[in-house]
């Protein structure tokens, strides 16, 4: 079974798939407000930094909308209270504060020429509008960039989920290999459960299979030994913020397979779009690395597990240095991840 859009835009709507139900129970929502998109970001209905990002453009506008009878100024006052309400949903994915920041940012461009509120929430549905195609194009582009990194009769491996639940696309790590899927390249594909949601079995082997590409999962502490057998040949994982050194947040447990990849020799590659690169973050030292909920490693399928008298740890990235990355690929080109601001310069990064 083919998984659905991770989002639907129809008519003024907004529709999310509820990824906290996959691959059991299929279930699209409608978005009816600001406050049911920051919840659906939060609690990961919707998730991946592309999808965040697309998700919360429209977020901005659901929001908007029901003021957009009011004057522009009223309209404005409501952009800039959404923009911060919608972006202290996830602190880490740099996808999320970029989207808003073009919504809002059309939005205060259009309110001086505009004669009425709703001209401004024209104004901000077209951006968003602009975004999430930005984003179906991003996608094929990276995979047309890192398709050749595919390895015909070897292993991939990958952690957590970066494909096409993840934007509204074919993915960003998983996109080089449905691209080279569809040039007939065959190969095995090795993900990552990742605990403590499993998005790895739960998605990526879900959209894998659903595609024809033969998936294999594994426990997270599996792969180091898998990097040193032999199966793997190279490895790709998404991101959810690079800063400015190249150094990148990604779902935890990234840095210990690109640890392993180094002692082993396996190249290790990130995939992401060309706007997750955060210019303003030079380290990822200075990355802000959400805390989730303890329970999610203490209780496993809603039984607990561990003790209750003992707490827990639950960050939900870790960062991993840039000399331990083999390079970055993005909609823009494969580049050294201390290439990675000319990205947006629109220089050559080679």
């Amino acid at each position: 079974m083919q998984p659905p859009p991770t989002l639907r835009w129809d008519q003024g709507r907004l529709f999310l798939l509820d990824q906290t139900l996959l691959p059991h129970h299929v279930v699209e929502s409608e978005q009816v407000d600001g406050e049911q998109v920051r919840a659906s970001i939060r609690r990961l209905a919707v998730r991946g930094a592309p999808a965040i990002g697309v998700a919360a453009g429209y977020g901005m506008v659901v929001a908007v909308r029901p003021h957009e009878g009011g004057s522009v100024e009223q309209v404005l006052g409501e952009v800039e209270r959404w923009a911060e309400r919608l972006r202290s949903a996830r602190p880490t994915a740099v996808n999320l504060a970029w989207a808003i920041d073009r919504v809002r940012d059309r939005a205060r461009t259009e309110a001086p020429t505009a004669t009425t509120g709703r001209e401004v929430v024209d104004a901000m549905e077209a951006e968003a509008v602009a975004i999430h195609a930005e984003d179906v194009q991003s996608c094929r582009q990276i995979g047309e960039h890192g398709a050749h990194l595919v390895p015909a009769g070897g292993g991939v491996l990958t952690h957590c989920n970066a494909g096409a639940l993840a934007a509204t696309g074919i993915g960003t790590a998983l996109a080089p290999l449905y691209v080279a899927h569809e040039r007939g390249v065959r190969f095995r594909a090795y993900a990552d459960e990742t605990r403590p949601l499993l998005q790895g079995a739960r998605l990526t082997a879900f959209e894998l299979a659903a595609a024809g590409i033969d998936v294999t999962v594994l426990v997270d502490g599996a792969a180091p030994t898998l990097l040193g057998d032999g199966s793997v040949q190279v490895v790709v994982v998404g991101a959810d913020r690079v800063a400015a050194n190249g150094d990148v947040a990604n779902k935890v447990g990234t840095l210990g397979v690109a640890l392993a990849a180094r002692h082993f020799g396996v190249p290790f590659y990130v995939a992401c779009p060309w706007s997750t690169v955060d210019l303003a973050t030079p380290v990822g030292a200075e990355i802000v690395v959400e805390e989730r909920d303890p329970a999610e490693v203490t209780a496993f399928a809603e039984a607990q597990v561990a003790p209750l008298t003992v707490g827990a740890r639950n960050p939900a990235f870790d960062v991993t240095p840039a000399e331990l990355i083999t390079g970055i690929i993005t909609d823009r080109g494969l580049v050294p991840p201390g290439a990675v601001s000319s990205l947006w310069s629109g220089a050559d990064p080679s």
